[in-house]
């Protein structure tokens, strides 16, 4: 979670939301990656799909079985849903997304009983300081605008 908190940061520095994710497979790091979103004009750049992406290149496939996903923010609608598509064994999480969050804090999306694969979670690892980190960049950038 250490090393997404700094992909987070740096992405925050570029003017994206901070949010940084790294892929683990067999304790070690095999993707890593942050929100690009503004910087590829494209709305699902965000760090988890990245990731994703990387991930499955280095292992051959897109089924990653065997992965954890950590990411600072609760995944999106979007993200949750790739993740399970992937058939990743887990997901550890930072601070929770009241607005868009899909292990519950909005949508159910990671472990849905309906899914024909479930993400185990742990959430909240360094959440205060991935919260944090989130809040004072929205702060600034309400303050510039």
């Amino acid at each position: 979670m250490r090393r997404a908190l700094r992909l987070a940061r740096a992405a925050g520095v570029r003017g994206e939301v901070p949010v940084g994710a790294v892929a683990v497979l067999d304790g070690a790091v095999i993707a890593a990656a942050s929100n690009r979103m503004e910087h590829a004009g494209d709305a699902t750049a965000h760090a988890e799909m990245l990731v994703l992406r990387r991930a499955a290149v280095v292992v051959g496939g897109w089924r990653l079985s065997g992965v954890t996903v950590a990411v600072t923010l609760e995944p999106c609608p979007m993200c949750a849903g790739a993740m399970v598509q992937a058939r990743i064994d887990r997901c550890v999480y930072g601070a929770r997304d009241p607005k868009k969050g899909a292990d519950g804090s909005v949508y159910d999306v990671l472990r849905h009983a309906a899914n024909n694969h479930r993400v185990a979670v742990r959430e909240g690892v360094l959440g205060e300081e991935c919260g944090r980190l989130l809040s004072e960049f929205f702060q600034a950038r309400r303050r510039r605008a």
